[in-house]
């Protein structure tokens, strides 16, 4: 599938919808406005109605278009299985960083990922407070606004940063040598932001466990056509948008930096 649509069109949407739906509600929530789910997560009124307008505006710009919104699929699990039809799929997160973003802080984005046949077709994340978009099509590089994005070669392993979970940040502290541990371990709770700043080489690989289409479709995208390298640990096959699995995920800056750091999580 080629992208049958202007992809400005979709940022259109996000950024109106980040303005009309969510920032209004940035530092100003009410507690009746947050709520919590039954996976132990929060979800705000800023998502609940972000979703809303981005499925309707979304299914109206692609017709024969479906979705998969995070609230939607917290209400109804099996609208994740719409990625294995024949139709083009829409997969939104309409506030990353929800946790974030109820707290005050200004971590957090909006994610979109055009997903057909097995394939993320494109991939938009939105930073609401910078006003940045950043944006891939398959085979066609990636973006952030107007800048095309290579990632720049990393810089020596104990000054690299990584995303790391506090489990796998504890194994290594306790069984790699100083040489062999990054920097900087850290975890931004807001899986778009750690991709965009992936792709601008500010942090240098990832590990990931649980794999939402939402938060890691458009995100793949963006790194792949910058120049990195992303694939699950145990069998180096690349990530596929399909429902949500737990499998070990390292995404990094090049294949020949994946093969040397697959070593450390063995």
């Amino acid at each position: 599938m080629t992208l049958k649509i202007d992809p400005k069109k979709v940022t259109e949407i996000i950024r109106e919808t980040a303005s009309v739906d969510i920032l209004p509600f940035f530092r100003k929530l009410k507690d009746h406005e947050i709520s919590d789910k039954e996976s132990g997560e929060i979800v705000t009124e800023a998502d609940v109605r972000a979703e809303k307008r981005l499925t309707r505006g979304l299914l109206a710009l692609l017709p024969g278009s479906v979705a998969i919104g995070e609230e939607a699929v917290d209400a109804d699990s099996t609208i994740e299985e719409r990625l294995l039809g024949e139709e083009p799929v829409w997969v939104i997160d309409p506030v990353d960083g929800t946790h974030n973003f109820a707290s005050g802080k200004e971590c957090f984005c909006v994610i979109i990922a055009l997903c057909h046949g097995g394939k993320t077709i494109a991939g938009w994340i939105y930073d609401p407070i910078a006003e940045v978009i950043h944006f891939a099509e398959i085979g066609k590089g990636a973006w952030a606004n107007d800048r095309c994005l290579k990632i720049p070669t990393p810089p020596i392993r104990n000054n690299m940063t990584a995303s790391l979970g506090q489990i796998r940040q504890d194994k290594f502290k306790k069984n790699l040598s100083r040489e062999e541990i990054p920097k900087n371990m850290l975890r931004y709770r807001c899986i778009g932001r750690e991709y965009t700043d992936m792709a601008l080489g500010k942090i240098h690989f990832g590990e990931y466990g649980i794999l939402k289409p939402w938060d890691h479709a458009a995100g793949l995208l963006i790194i792949s056509e910058a120049g990195g390298y992303h694939a699950y640990i145990e069998t180096q096959n690349p990530y596929k948008p399909i429902p949500t699995i737990k499998e070990a995920l390292l995404v990094t800056t090049s294949e020949p930096e994946w093969l040397k750091l697959r070593k450390l999580f063995a």
